[in-house]
């Protein structure tokens, strides 16, 4: 193992705030491996690219000698956690919960070593509560206390129903920590309040308190809102290569900072030419969670169909033949082809810098009227295009 300052400098990179660092270099200096949770609650069947923010720190954490400790929500998922929510989520059967847990345990372990991962239920101690139990439980906390949350407040104000199961997800993830003896706790920062209920039952238990490590929240495609299945926005790590190498190179150049920190772990290098910096990063993401040889044939395939305008043999999503002015038309297509909001203005700058063409022909006229005819090729920018039908 590292020493404990070293080690600390190192886990610190890409975290947001440690509670606290000096908790934190003391347990490193234990001599033992720290049993490190991380609490996931399978509400859908596929992980995507922002929840391995907090997956790769947990890796970081094994790879110094520390044992990850994997809760399976299989009782929380029902209830679904409410940070960062304006509305309640939907309840879930524990059938549904538990079958999509067996997809998370496989898309885990494309990051984390199977070796130093303990993956407990917590079903297992809920189930096991009386009723006396939870009302024992909930007489730790004070509604107050739950309702300084941002997220409740938020829909106090807004006049939006908070229901009473909500208020115990709070109380049931800290007391996750108890059941497992954690020695540290991750999660995104919309996690600190349920982390922090953990510090005060372990301290009310006599247990070591853990450090809370809280992680960035990746942006999604769109660059504005977190990547999230139901915004549409994100990226799956079991995507077909093709698709997660597509969608990769959508995004914003304002975005990839964000990403190479992220996702892989170092700085944006900004010397070098943006488009290729983009390749590179949607290369290696492929690289991750396919294999180097998939990667490497992935970026071949998207160089043959976009970079080197060989898109009359490529699969491209399909639009229907019409008329219309060429900027209504662009604005038209990312939203059906490509689930991509863009302005009259944003397609206006495209079409006038020279980024859309037919056939091969540029368009600079924002109001060119354009009759699309089956077979067509439209190209909108460097990484979309459709073909006409």
């Amino acid at each position: 193992m590292m020493q404990p300052g070293e080690a600390l400098a190192s886990l610190k990179r890409g975290a947001v705030q440690i509670i606290s660092e000096g908790e934190l270099k003391e347990k490193l200096g234990l001599g033992r491996p720290l049993r490190v949770k991380l609490g996931v609650d399978p509400t859908s069947a596929d992980i995507h690219l922002g929840h391995t923010v907090v997956l790769r720190k947990l890796r970081q954490f094994q790879d110094l000698g520390h044992q990850a400790i994997l809760i399976i929500g299989d009782f929380t998922g029902m209830i679904g956690d409410p940070s960062g929510r304006s509305v309640t989520r939907p309840h879930l059967t524990h059938k549904e919960v538990m079958a999509n847990a067996e997809t998370y345990r496989d898309q885990a372990f494309k990051i984390l070593n199977r070796g130093r991962t303990e993956i407990v239920c917590n079903g297992d101690w809920f189930r096991a509560m009386s009723y006396e139990d939870v009302i024992r439980l909930n007489s730790r906390v004070t509604l107050q206390q739950m309702l300084q949350r941002e997220d409740f407040r938020a829909r106090i104000d807004n006049q939006q129903a908070i229901h009473a199961h909500e208020i115990q997800y709070p109380i049931m993830q800290g007391w996750d920590s108890v059941m497992v003896k954690a020695d540290v706790e991750l999660g995104g920062t919309d996690q600190l309040f349920n982390i922090l209920v953990g510090r005060d039952f372990q301290k009310e238990e006599n247990q070591p308190q853990q450090v809370v490590m809280t992680m960035p929240l990746l942006e999604g495609l769109d660059g504005v809102k977190k990547m999230s299945k139901s915004l549409g926005n994100f990226v799956g790590v079991s995507e077909p290569a093709a698709d997660m190498f597509g969608k990769l190179m959508s995004i914003s150049d304002q975005l990839m900072p964000r990403y190479y920190e992220l996702l892989l772990g170092r700085e944006f290098p900004k010397a070098a030419d943006p488009f290729e910096s983009k390749k590179q990063l949607a290369l290696e993401i492929v690289k991750t969670y396919h294999s180097e040889d998939v990667a490497q044939r992935t970026l071949v395939d998207w160089n043959a169909r976009f970079s080197e305008k060989r898109l009359e043999d490529a699969e491209l999503p399909m639009f229907e033949a019409k008329t219309d002015q060429i900027v209504a038309l662009v604005v038209e297509i990312y939203s059906q082809a490509f689930s991509k909001r863009r302005s009259r203005a944003e397609a206006s700058r495209l079409i006038k810098q020279g980024s859309v063409q037919l056939d091969g022909q540029k368009i600079i006229d924002p109001k060119t009227n354009v009759a699309l005819k089956s077979g067509q090729i439209l190209r909108l920018d460097k990484t979309h295009a459709v073909r006409i039908k």
